[in-house]
């Protein structure tokens, strides 16, 4: 899988001595009782940080969303981030109560040099997802220098990812240059044999991802809640579990097209099923066409895991995305993490889409025997859907 450049400038390509610089990571890490629980994405972001203040940055200022709050909610304020990435980088990291306003600019003019400054939740002012521009030219207004470095949301239009850019020269940090070099290179020409496994609910979400990628595939390895759709499609009565009834014929389409591209299709060769969406409910392992009345399709059985696995290892390039069950469960993340163990074996190319895959990753501690983790579910499976991210394409050109 050969690194290309990305057609976008990144921070190696401007000069930041003396300037201030505002940074857009993506800090939406998980909290709980205000604390952080999975520093991932803040450890992801340090690479950026530390490149700006090495190279002579007046000053960094950081902002990011955290959660979906509507309004201020201090259950979401970022302050905690702010401590947890003083921690990490082993220096003090200033914050700003608010974003903006009288508060956020004070903050930034008091700014020392060379130091960074952590602005408070994007999201507690409606104005970030409506991309409002007089929102946008006040947070423009703080820095001399726009690096986006959230690849996380690289696929929404906001005024911290897009609506910025009309009022900074705009370039890519280091983190959402690793992140699009790694997913359009391995689309663009990945090495073959190239396969993909394709999990998750629903097939809905994932239709333009399979569709972009079946043209460049030799392999196709169906998991999660999406598989049962496919097994209605060749027939298979799957009694309660969850099916998407409209999508049907688009599934037969696909497998068809599949068919017609010689692209080989896995789906389960058996399933774990249950009485119910439940920790402690009643489960067996049959074939899918054996699923008992009143069960529901919950992961993928252990003989499932082994034909992937022996299958898989023809493949020099991997991309995964969509976990095999319902992972959050213990009893139904058996499927998920031995994908994700045989996975992390291979010696191929392999390359996880973020979000919910990603953190079947983290339940294993893999996540260095990965080519690379993505750290955007939404951003990296438009990305296989051939799309253009918002927050890239409105970067400087290289």
């Amino acid at each position: 899988m050969t690194q290309q450049r990305i057609g976008k400038k990144t921070v190696r390509d401007i000069d930041v001595t003396n300037k201030k610089v505002l940074l857009r990571a993506d800090l939406n890490v998980p909290l709980e009782n205000g604390a952080v629980t999975d520093d991932t994405r803040i450890r992801e972001s340090i690479p950026t940080i530390r490149y700006l203040l090495e190279h002579g940055a007046a000053g960094v200022v950081v902002c990011s969303h955290l959660g979906r709050p509507k309004g201020r909610d201090e259950a979401l304020s970022l302050a905690p981030v702010a401590g947890r990435l003083a921690n990490i980088l082993n220096r003090e990291v200033l914050f700003a109560e608010d974003c903006v306003g009288e508060q956020a600019a004070a903050a930034v003019g008091a700014m020392p040099r060379g130091s960074i400054l952590l602005l408070e939740n994007l999201r507690f002012h409606p104005a970030e997802e409506a991309n409002d521009p007089a929102f946008a030219r006040e947070l423009a207004s703080f820095a001399d220098v726009f690096v986006n470095d959230a690849f996380g949301s690289a696929h929404r239009a906001h005024a911290s990812t897009e609506g910025v850019t009309h009022y900074l020269p705009s370039v890519a940090g280091l983190l959402m240059e690793k992140e699009v070099q790694y997913l359009s290179a391995l689309v663009a020409d990945p090495p073959k044999p190239f396969a993909a496994v394709i999990g998750g609910a629903k097939v809905s979400t994932k239709i333009s991802a399979i569709e972009h990628l079946l043209p460049k595939l030799d392999m196709l390895f169906l998991g999660g809640g999406m598989a049962n759709t496919f097994f209605v499609a060749n027939g298979v009565d799957v009694r309660m579990s969850l099916v998407e009834a409209e999508q049907v014929a688009v599934a037969r389409r696909i497998l068809e097209d599949a068919k017609a591209r010689h692209v080989q299709v896995f789906l389960p060769v058996d399933v774990v099923a249950a009485t119910a969406f439940a920790v402690d409910a009643e489960s067996t392992v049959v074939k899918p066409a054996d699923v008992p009345r009143g069960y529901m399709i919950l992961d993928i059985g252990p003989a499932t895991v082994k034909l992937y696995a022996r299958e898989l290892r023809k493949a020099k390039a991997v991309i995964w995305n969509g976990p095999m069950g319902v992972f959050e469960m213990e009893n139904f993340s058996h499927g998920s993490t031995g994908i994700a163990r045989e996975i992390a074996s291979l010696q191929a190319a392999t390359v996880v889409g973020g979000g919910e895959t990603a953190a079947v990753v983290a339940m294993t501690g893999l996540e260095k025997q990965f080519t690379h983790v993505s750290t955007g579910g939404g951003a990296s499976l438009e990305m296989l859907e051939g799309r253009e991210l918002p927050g890239v394409a409105a970067l400087l050109d290289s």
